[in-house]
């Protein structure tokens, strides 16, 4: 598939604004980037680099690449845009003040993204002259290979505007989620923050260290999300009986007081020492870089079986294959 866009711009370009980049150009769309900070080209190319030696890992075809410019400005960048993707740190009065330069500049008709993973959509465009263009599209890390973008309006974002997000995105190569009820950190980032709290207990009271609360994931039901979810797996895990049955068996444990999802363990230094050390202990001999290739290729390899088995995300995979000649 094709995008359906020929120039876009990427405000911001960080880990998450690179990849964004990245998934662009390599949908063969023309993006030109602003970031104000000096290493802003160097942490593009890298991240390019990681994104073109997992789709030649996966079979997609790279020879659709668009240009790349880094443009002077946030004007410079959005005036030709027919989308912005913004990607500036995560503070309101920061994306406030870039959104109203991006607005100033860009195109009536281009639509606006912001990749916030937590900030409503109503409160970035509440000072905007044309809210209903802008909307979120969260993305999850690495932009270019995981598929799933949560699209989240405002209270002013027009249906025309997801619909437009919806199909711009699907068309490079992205499984968009119409988050339909505006709601602080969507879905995703909901689920993610239970699971985190409960781990920083398990470390603050002792129970478990970093490495082994992520053995318990890796190689147990973190596999099995990876290809059912949550809802499915429970779904198997009740049987003939289906998802009643599950829910008739495991259900009444929800009232057991396992949970800390309520509270948080107080972020002092020592717990914060803690974790670094053991974070270290655990992935020291990796650089980050070795790490995001390692993550890439095992990513790959889920991708290509998901695929095989025309399942999840590896039917985002195949419906974006470009056919052979």
């Amino acid at each position: 598939m094709t995008a359906i866009i020929e120039r876009a711009a990427v405000v911001g370009c960080g880990v998450i604004g690179a990849a964004w980049a990245a998934r662009l150009v390599l949908h063969g769309v023309d993006v030109a980037i602003s970031d104000p900070t000096p290493d802003a080209s160097a942490t593009f190319e890298a991240v390019l680099a990681n994104a073109v030696a997992a789709y030649d890992d996966l079979g997609l075809a790279t020879d659709r690449r668009g240009t790349v410019r880094f443009a002077t400005s946030i004007s410079d960048a959005v005036r030709d845009a027919e989308f912005v993707q913004e990607s500036v740190p995560e503070r309101i009065d920061v994306k406030v003040a870039v959104l109203a330069e991006i607005e100033a500049a860009a195109s009536v008709d281009a639509l606006i993204a912001s990749s916030t993973s937590g900030l409503l959509p109503t409160e970035m465009q509440a000072e905007m002259a044309h809210p209903e263009r802008l909307l979120v599209g969260h993305p999850y890390n690495p932009v270019y290979l995981l598929p799933v973008v949560e699209v989240v309006g405002g209270d002013r974002t027009s249906l025309g505007s997801i619909d437009r997000a919806m199909a711009l995105y699907s068309s490079i190569g992205m499984k968009p989620v119409h988050v339909r009820v505006e709601i602080d950190a969507f879905i995703g980032d909901r689920l993610l923050e239970a699971v985190w709290r409960e781990a920083l207990w398990l470390v603050a009271d002792g129970v478990a260290t970093t490495e082994e609360i992520d053995t318990v994931i890796t190689h147990g039901f973190g596999l099995r999300w990876a290809q059912m979810g949550l809802f499915e797996t429970y779904r198997v895990a009740g049987g003939a009986g289906g998802f009643r049955h599950f829910m008739e068996q495991f259900g009444p444990a929800l009232d057991l007081p396992w949970t800390k999802l309520m509270d948080t363990p107080e972020f002092t230094p020592e717990l914060v020492d803690t974790i670094v050390e053991q974070s270290d202990a655990q992935s020291g001999d990796h650089s980050v870089r070795e790490l995001e290739r390692i993550r890439d290729a095992n990513l790959v390899g889920f991708l290509k079986v998901l695929e095989a088995n025309t399942w999840g995300a590896g039917t985002t995979v195949a419906t974006h294959r470009t056919p052979p000649d």
